[in-house]
């Protein structure tokens, strides 16, 4: 199951913007890897203007956890997540935010092949972004001008370290000068907690 989103549509109620702040979390695995969504990380994404799950959500409570702080949470599922969350999500979703294309999906396999594997996934849908977890292990890299992006996990103790991300995007020029390709437009950045 595959989802096109037009964020700027939803955004219309707060008029013409020209950048967004996304809060970003995967592999939240609650309840079976922790009981809460860090309470640091809720205070980050109560000043983003979206915040995006990228899957292994488990229980649909985290999704209520998000909206608690921010009214709007986009996720996709994951290979962990319960059935309610995958009668609820997608397993891929584009969302268009100020001229960006935006690609989210979970993962799946060995976490070597994810890029590879995005990139053949989100091949037809002209991404500036991807947005991925899975791995439980941040990526923050630039392949082919495609920015991936995965913000680790938040709450599985038995990884290297826990994080979170926010993207800024600022709004998409029309024609963006040939060297910067629209590059200096989205900044990216894991946060260790």
């Amino acid at each position: 199951m595959s989802q096109f989103i037009n964020f700027n549509k939803i955004n219309n109620s707060l008029g013409k913007v020209q950048s967004i702040k996304i809060g970003v979390i995967s592999d939240t695995h609650i309840p079976d890897r922790g009981e809460h969504i860090p309470e640091i990380v809720l205070q980050a994404f109560k000043q983003v203007d979206l915040i995006i799950h990228a899957g292994d959500i488990v229980s649909l409570g985290v999704i209520d956890e998000l909206k608690s702080v921010c009214a709007k949470v986009v996720a996709v599922v994951g290979n962990m997540d319960q059935e309610a969350v995958r009668k609820k999500y997608p397993v891929k979703q584009v969302l268009e935010i100020l001229g960006h294309r935006v690609g989210l999906m979970h993962g799946v396999g060995s976490a070597v092949n994810l890029p590879q594997l995005l990139k053949d996934v989100f091949k037809d849908d002209d991404c500036d972004l991807i947005i991925f977890g899975h791995s439980h292990k941040p990526m923050n890299e630039r392949i082919g001008g495609v920015l991936f992006f995965n913000p680790g996990t938040a709450t599985d103790l038995t990884a290297e370290y826990n994080s979170y991300g926010i993207i800024a995007l600022k709004e998409r020029v029309a024609n963006p000068h040939p060297a910067s390709d629209g590059q200096n437009e989205i900044e990216a950045e894991v946060i260790k907690i």
